[in-house]
C-alpha cells in the first residue's frame, strides 16, 4: 500500500502553554486527494492546518505530542519557508491579499521562493489566469478594490504560484455568495483533476465540501469523531441530521439531541 503524502499521528496542540486545543488528532492525506476537515467553529480545523504548515508559533501555539510526517519525513520542527520548499502552501482564512498591490503583483509574491527561472514563473502565471480568468481581467486592479470572491481566487492563485504539491485551504467559502463558493470549489476540483494538486481543506460548509472531497474528517472539541469516504459521510444519518439538516426524522432540536447522541454513538 502506498504511503500517504501527509500523515498526522495523534497530535496535541497547546496555545500559550495552557490551552489544549487538539487532543490526539490523526489523519492521512494521499497524494492527489481532496481531503476535508469538517466541523463547527472552534472544532480545531484551523489549528490542524497551522500545525501542518508550521504557522502555530506566530499564534503562541506548539505541537506537544504526536508526529507529523510529509513523505515519511518528520516536519514539526521545520520552518514555514522550509515547508513551502517541500511543496506545502497554506491559504489563510479571510483571504489576506496585499490590499495596496494589484492582483498580478499579489500573484507574483507567491513565486518569491521559486528558483526555476522567469520562464517557468511566467508559465505558471498563465496557468493561474487560465483557471481564474476573472483575475486576468482584473490583473491591474488593486486588490482592495476587488470583490471578496476575486480576493479569494487571488489568494488561491498566489499559493499556486509557488508550484505546490499540496495546498492547505482554510474556510474558502467564508463570506462568499453561494454562486462564488461553487465557482471556487469547481476550480479546486479542476486543479486536483488536471494538475494533481493535493488539497487539505478546512470548511464549515459540510454539504459543499463533501460534494468535492474524496475523504472527510469531522472534528469536534479538538478530536476526530468520525471519518470516511465523502460519499459515505454524505449518506450517514448523523452527518445528515447534525451537519446537513436533512435527517430522516426531519429537522430536530440541535440543542436537545446533538450532544447526547454524539457522545453515545461517536465518542463511546
Amino acid at each position: 500500500m502506498t504511503a500517504p503524502l501527509l500523515n498526522v499521528n495523534g497530535i496535541e496542540v497547546i496555545y500559550n502553554h495552557v490551552i489544549l486545543v487538539l487532543k490526539g488528532v490523526s489523519l492521512q492525506v494521499a497524494e492527489g486527494q481532496v481531503v476535508a476537515l469538517l466541523g463547527g467553529n472552534g472544532a480545531g480545523k484551523t489549528t490542524t492546518l497551522r500545525a501542518v504548515s508550521n504557522l502555530l508559533e506566530g499564534e503562541r501555539g506548539e505541537v506537544t505530542k504526536g508526529s507529523i510526517e510529509l513523505r515519511g519525513e518528520r516536519i514539526e520542527k521545520l520552518s514555514t519557508s522550509a515547508m513551502v520548499e517541500r511543496g506545502v502552501v497554506q491559504v489563510m482564512e479571510g483571504r489576506h491579499c496585499f490590499a495596496h498591490l494589484t492582483i498580478e503583483e499579489n500573484l507574483m509574491t507567491g513565486a518569491y521562493t521559486r528558483k526555476d527561472g522567469r520562464g517557468a514563473v511566467a508559465a505558471t502565471l498563465d496557468k493561474v489566469y487560465t483557471y481564474f480568468p476573472r483575475l486576468k481581467t482584473r490583473r491591474t486592479s488593486q486588490a482592495a478594490y476587488t470583490s471578496g470572491g476575486e480576493q479569494q481566487m487571488c489568494a488561491i492563485g498566489r499559493a499556486l504560484m509557488a508550484n505546490p504539491k499540496m495546498v492547505l485551504l482554510d474556510e474558502p467559502s467564508m463570506g462568499l455568495a453561494p454562486q462564488i463558493v461553487e465557482e471556487v470549489f469547481e476550480i479546486v476540483r479542476d486543479l486536483n483533476t488536471k494538475e494533481r494538486t493535493t488539497f487539505l481543506l478546512a470548511e464549515q460548509n459540510t454539504s459543499m465540501a463533501l460534494r468535492y472531497a474524496d475523504y472527510g474528517y469531522i472534528l469536534e472539541n479538538g478530536r476526530v469523531v468520525m471519518d470516511g469516504a465523502a460519499s459515505a459521510l454524505r449518506e450517514n444519518e448523523d452527518v445528515k441530521e447534525f451537519y446537513l439538516g436533512v435527517g430522516g426524522e426531519g429537522r430536530r432540536s440541535f440543542k436537545d439531541v446533538k450532544s447526547y447522541k454524539r457522545r453515545k454513538r461517536w465518542l463511546a
